[in-house]
């Protein structure tokens, strides 16, 4: 494996132990569901709050990896021996062809574990190797503002060098909640079956019209698992085929892209059958902005 990315998660964090456990073994599960569905070699190890994900491709894989549920952020990395003098030689090398002159920078140090430094320290003594190593070209620190950043985690005994985080979903694995059945008719459709994906919930989708496009070509890159059925685009034969997934799938609960004017009536229609419509209280200006986040880590 020629790769190595940090993958970082939130709420997961935040769960009892014996929940995190089961939390982070689903992710890692669809981490390589993903790997399988996409056609890359992969594998997976974590320590505590991170995982890692070996890979061939590394463009690839980080794609891959911004379409996982629970994944806040992924980051290429360079891992090295917690060693002062190791880890500057490496994160020298590696940010030289990045500091062109004239350009500023920032070096952003964090550590877990027991160090003979601390975090500033590190910072500091790496920021002035910098500007010692490149002194002709111009180089400055702006901490807050910087063109460059240059990441040192020190876990432990190892250390990972990076420049970049690119951002994922976020929320919850898929499969850590229930199981509903969701209408995709359009955007609103979609975004409400995608923040529920979003909850760890597994969503069978049915799509009249359009809605197939949007099911596929995007929430169905978010879980390989996914069904996409197609309806007529007769609004009559909606209600009767997602509740006749529901009962086949023993689902949850409907998802519906209603409006709050809308929610009432159909709250009356559907009887006992729980609802969620997680896109009741935006206007549809604010769907096609949160909409379009999802499309473009579907890309």
């Amino acid at each position: 494996m020629s790769a190595l990315l940090l993958v970082r998660y939130g709420e997961l964090a935040l769960k009892s132990p014996p929940v995190r456990r089961e939390f982070e073994a689903m992710l890692r599960r669809n981490i390589l569901d993903q790997f399988v569905r996409d056609g890359l070699a992969g594998r997976t190890r974590s320590d505590h709050g991170h995982l890692y994900v070996e890979a061939d491709d590394a463009d690839r894989a980080l794609g891959v990896l911004r379409r996982v549920f629970g994944v806040t952020s992924v980051s290429v990395v360079h891992e090295v021996p917690t060693e002062r003098a190791v880890i500057r030689e490496r994160l020298l090398e590696l940010a030289d062809p990045r500091l062109s002159s004239g350009r500023s920078f920032a070096v952003r140090a964090r550590r877990t574990g027991t160090h003979p430094f601390s975090s500033q320290e590190l910072a500091r003594d790496l920021g002035g190797d910098v500007l010692e190593r490149f002194s002709g070209r111009g180089l400055r620190v702006d901490l807050e503002h910087p063109d460059v950043e240059l990441f040192v985690e020190v876990r432990g005994p190892r250390t990972y060098l990076y420049f970049d985080r690119a951002g994922g979903p976020g929320g919850l694995p898929l499969g850590v909640a229930g199981r509903l059945v969701a209408l995709v008719d359009g955007p609103r459709g979609a975004l409400g079956a995608f923040l529920m994906m979003k909850r760890g919930c597994r969503v069978a989708l049915v799509t009249p019209g359009a809605g197939g496009t949007l099911a596929r070509e995007v929430l169905a890159r978010f879980d390989p698992r996914a069904t996409v059925t197609d309806v007529a685009e007769d609004r009559a034969a909606w209600g009767p085929e997602l509740a006749r997934l529901a009962d086949a799938s023993h689902a949850d609960g409907v998802v519906l892209p209603l409006t709050i004017e809308e929610y009432g009536p159909a709250r009356d229609a559907w009887g006992d059958r729980v609802l969620f419509s997680p896109t009741v209280g935006l206007t549809d200006e604010e769907v096609a902005v949160r909409w379009q986040s999802a499309v473009r880590l579907a890309v």
